[in-house]
């Protein structure tokens, strides 16, 4: 049977998409592949197929029992004999697998990385390659053997066992994302040097992405869902568990079928919700990143984030369970403050070595400049991926909406010869501080106030050259240089604007509030005190304020001072972000006391 006719008379489809031909036939015929598709692009197919071509069973290796057990259940019904190996199966059952497997009965065998490396299961594949052929060794999910990947798993760096114990078994390691130092890893790590690239686009054309300044979270996403996915499924992703479990609850009140999902419920609860959602209609999956990878519903509608993802990669990947189907879907993200916040905060206080946080980091600045492009969303993920868009897609919000934008151009040409004259290898705090002139003991290190670039951006604040460097970033002009620890460098696209032949706009910041008087400020505060004990508002802050100060054992004030908590009381922040604005909270309170504090605001509204 031909390639073609399985996939017609297996799997129903008339034609195959995009590079799948190629890649079967070339794995098929015994040569090793690299292949990166887009989420809902068809990979599973490009190692179904040529294990069913080829004698033996094909081994699947997948890092999710819940992946294993959807993919599995599809081949079943499709009448393929598969079947799994995890932790999922009690010795019986796992027995019953692997004599199976060494009868012939199995064509496709799905197996955890964990178990793979066994001597155990070693010894089963030494026997099937013995007495049944090894058809090939597909690696899903290959990103996971990168220590920059998102989603590290360690157990994969042991994966090149298999081509040293089974040389002539073709391998096909597969992934929905990866940036170039992902690529290059995952080629080292398992010694594809000789196999074939099959990069195919990034683009997800049928996603209309959108991004919103936090105002009132909650709100946003039920004006979201109301107008837009009133009875579709969707996943909304959130940072912590407990802001999972609230979220989900809360949606659940506003008469949404919403279900909660993060690595600490109890496994039942976890699996039940989960199969609700693949299962039903119209059902919300309320999560952290702990749900989503390998997840085949095809029409999911939408997938909203509440807090900022780690890096490209992530939203990449989390923002792609939508519209598997090729149907139109939504991305849409809410960010503010709080978010990178949070984000720096949980990066920084891991155990991850440094070099690996800096990496990190610049991952998450990557990302802020993606929120802050005035570009096409299609061009700028695309170009973080390595891959040019043909022009703009018309349906993102910066292309339906343009943004409010400023001639950046001078701006741009200091923030880019700061970073040609300090030689192209430091970080973005670094440049900052070189623009404003400060005399750091870094800058007196390099001996960079003699540099003609030293204290020339003096205009801008601190906060606003941050923006700039994120959405040069972004807009391609530079490039961060992870393998040199973060430093920026100047892209071929920064040379018209250095040389003053192509203007640059960036999206215009909202300009700060004038600061009241200090007289002003002391009335306003006498007139503010003179009802607030009268308000339960108030005593309800003050009393939770009370509670976290006694298990901390400190007096109240050291947590927030009574003028920062009556100016909760008047403004009655909705987010983190709106928190964060609030004077006397800063970032280390901000991720301290900002969700108890904004729990008080939300119970007693």
């Amino acid at each position: 049977m031909s390639a073609q006719q399985i996939l017609h008379d297996v799997f129903g489809y008339s034609a195959f998409r995009g590079a799948q031909q190629a890649i079967v036939e070339h794995v098929a015929a015994g040569g090793d592949a690299l292949v990166l598709m887009p989420t809902g692009g068809g990979k599973s197919l490009c190692y179904q197929i040529p294990a069913l071509l080829r004698p033996g069973v094909g081994i699947v290796v997948s890092p999710l029992i819940a992946l294993m057990q959807d993919q599995v259940d599809a081949l079943k019904q499709l009448g393929i004999a598969a079947a799994f190996l995890n932790s999922s199966l009690d010795a019986d059952a796992a027995r019953e697998v692997y004599r199976q497997a060494l009868r012939g009965e199995l064509k496709l065998l799905y197996v955890a990385p964990e178990r793979l490396v066994t001597e155990g299961f070693l010894g089963l594949l030494e026997k099937l390659a013995q007495e049944r052929g090894i058809a090939l060794f597909a690696i899903d999910e290959a990103h996971c053997v990168s220590q920059w990947g998102h989603d590290f798993r360690p157990e994969y760096r042991q994966l090149t066992i298999l081509h040293e114990r089974f040389p002539a078994v073709p391998r096909i390691a597969l992934t929905a994302t990866a940036d170039a130092p992902t690529r290059n890893e995952i080629v080292e790590r398992l010694a594809l040097e000789d196999a074939r690239q099959f990069v195919s686009s990034f683009d997800r054309p049928n996603i209309r992405y959108r991004v919103a300044l936090k105002d009132n979270a909650r709100k946003q996403l039920q004006d979201f869902l109301e107008s837009e996915h009133p009875n579709d499924a969707g996943i909304v992703y959130c940072l912590s568990r407990r802001k999972v479990e609230e979220t989900a609850a809360w949606l659940k009140e506003q008469g949404w079928g919403a279900l909660p999902y993060h690595a600490g419920l109890e496994v039942a609860v976890r699996n039940a919700n989960q199969q609700r959602f693949l299962r039903e209609e119209g059902v919300i999956m309320v999560a952290t990143v702990a749900f989503g990878m390998g997840i085949d519903k095809p029409n999911v509608r939408f997938v909203a984030h509440l807090d900022l993802p780690k890096s490209m990669e992530g939203y990449y990947q989390e923002t792609g369970r939508a519209g598997r189907d090729g149907q139109p879907a939504n991305a849409w993200m809410a960010y503010g403050l709080g978010d990178v916040v949070s984000m720096r905060q949980m990066l920084l206080s891991g155990d991850a070595p440094e070099e690996r946080k800096r990496v990190e980091l610049q991952k998450l600045d990557a990302l802020l400049g993606y929120c802050e492009s005035t570009a096409c969303r299609h061009q700028t993920i695309l170009r973080y991926f390595g891959e040019e868009h043909p022009g703009a897609c018309g349906q993102c919000d910066n292309c339906l909406a343009p943004v409010d934008t400023w001639d950046a151009t001078q701006a741009a040409q200091m923030a880019l010869s700061c970073v040609y004259r300090t030689g192209q290898r430091f970080g973005v705090a670094h440049l900052i501080d070189v623009l404003l002139g400060k005399q750091t003991p870094k800058v007196e290190q390099f001996n960079h106030q003699q540099l003609s670039v030293f204290g020339i951006g003096d205009a801008l604040a601190q906060q606003q050259w941050s923006s700039v460097y994120r959405q040069l970033t972004a807009a391609g002009l530079i490039s961060v240089d992870i393998e040199a620890y973060g430093g920026l460098r100047l892209t071929e696209a920064a040379r018209p604007v250095l040389r003053g032949e192509q203007e640059v706009w960036l999206r215009r910041d909202a300009a700060p509030e004038r600061r009241a008087s200090k007289a002003e400020r002391a009335a306003r505060r006498r007139e503010a005190f003179a009802g607030a004990n009268d308000d339960p508002l108030w005593q309800a802050l003050k009393a939770r304020r009370m509670e976290l100060a006694r298990e901390q054992g400190v007096p109240p004030y050291v947590i927030f001072h009574d003028s920062t908590l009556l100016e909760i009381l008047n403004r009655k922040p909705q987010s983190l972000d709106e928190m964060g604005q609030i004077s006397g909270i800063g970032q280390a309170k901000l991720a301290r006391y900002g969700d108890d504090f904004l729990k008080v605001l939300e119970d007693m509204a």
